[in-house]
């Protein structure tokens, strides 16, 4: 993917209201990289417009023939389509316009972030009842509707930027609550049933193959415990967020590896002194430590893609901007420790 040079993107989120400048912004810093790092550009997710932009609200918008609204908890199916879908649609296809416009003449990767199906069924309510997760046949139902629905959303963007390379990037930071049984009912008092993990690899799986020979990338949060139902899902790689890592979840994370499944480590921002300024090597330290610890060879960082978390999505633009920038120059340290 990123052609032996590590990779870096974003996971989604960006500050403000403006999507036309935040996918300009976007496209034109991850375009223009060094030589030695490859940047793939993201489509934005902007919060800041309300539910109906946020990562919820965005795959709920996408699902084929299953309309959902807002409650008084949040997203839930609906009976028919709500007002609240047809806001949450406009920014859909507003979205997809500003990408055309900011990645006119691109010709490469473009990662899509969506929410996966298992998060998304422990995010969003049945219409009359608990979380979607808690009905077998209503999960089934919700991943075949998300599979068709991400489907058309890539053809969107292909018919957009004909030069678009798509990369889905499931995020399923739920996946390992799911499959312990640990989230809470509607009413708190218990949690609900356990999702064993074949059948939530089924799930994701499902989706996975329906979207037309585009690359897969299971984002499973802080959980390395999700790492069996994503390889079992047959996808073709996966995220972590690397600060929650032990020296166990490592062990787990290089046999992944080694099977095959390409690697986006989620890095957290650089920790900043007023003396030292950005500690670059330090975020680059995150990565490359364990994975030599491990006995992973060093070459194969070139393989990796660095991700910028949520903390994208906080703050200014030009917040957001430095977090991809710093992400960038560790980008490039890495890189350096590959060929070393």
């Amino acid at each position: 993917m990123s052609g032996g040079r590590p990779g870096v993107t974003g996971s989604g989120p960006w500050p403000g209201l403006d999507v036309l400048e935040a996918q300009t912004v976007v496209v034109g810093d991850l375009v223009d990289t060094p030589s030695e790092v490859a940047g793939l550009p993201f489509t934005v997710t902007l919060a800041e417009r309300g539910p109906w932009s946020d990562r919820i609200g965005r795959p709920a918008a996408l699902l084929a023939e299953l309309p959902t609204e807002l409650g008084p908890h949040g997203w839930k199916l609906a009976d028919r389509p709500s007002r609240d879908l047809a806001r949450a649609q406009a920014y859909v296809r507003e979205d997809v316009d500003a990408l055309a416009v900011a990645g006119h003449g691109w010709a490469g990767p473009l990662v899509v972030p969506v929410l996966g199906p298992m998060t998304l069924a422990a995010s969003l309510y049945l219409s009359r009842g608990d979380r979607v997760v808690s009905d077998a046949g209503a999960v089934r139902e919700l991943a075949a509707s998300l599979a068709a629905g991400i489907a058309e959303h890539l053809a969107a963007i292909r018919r957009s930027v004909p030069g678009a390379e798509p990369t889905v990037l499931l995020h399923e930071p739920l996946l390992a609550q799911v499959m312990a049984g640990v989230l809470p009912s509607f009413s708190g008092y218990s949690a609900l049933r356990s999702v064993p993990g074949p059948v939530a690899a089924e799930r994701i799986g499902e989706v996975a193959r329906a979207l037309d020979g585009a690359r897969v990338i299971v984002h499973g949060g802080t959980a390395w415990t999700s790492l069996g139902a994503i390889r079992a899902a047959a996808v073709d790689g996966f995220a972590l967020a690397v600060p929650a890592l032990d020296e166990r979840s490592w062990e787990k994370v290089a046999e992944v590896i080694e099977g095959g499944l390409a690697f986006w480590p989620e890095l957290a921002p650089q920790a900043t002194s007023q003396c030292a300024g950005p500690d670059v090597t330090g975020q680059a330290d995150t990565l490359t430590r364990p994975w030599r610890s491990v006995g992973l060879p060093m070459a194969g960082l070139r393989d990796v893609v660095l991700l910028a978390g949520d903390i994208t999505g906080k703050g200014s633009p030009d917040d957001a901007r430095a977090v991809l920038a710093g992400l960038v120059r560790a980008a490039r340290i890495v890189a350096e420790r590959a060929e070393a």
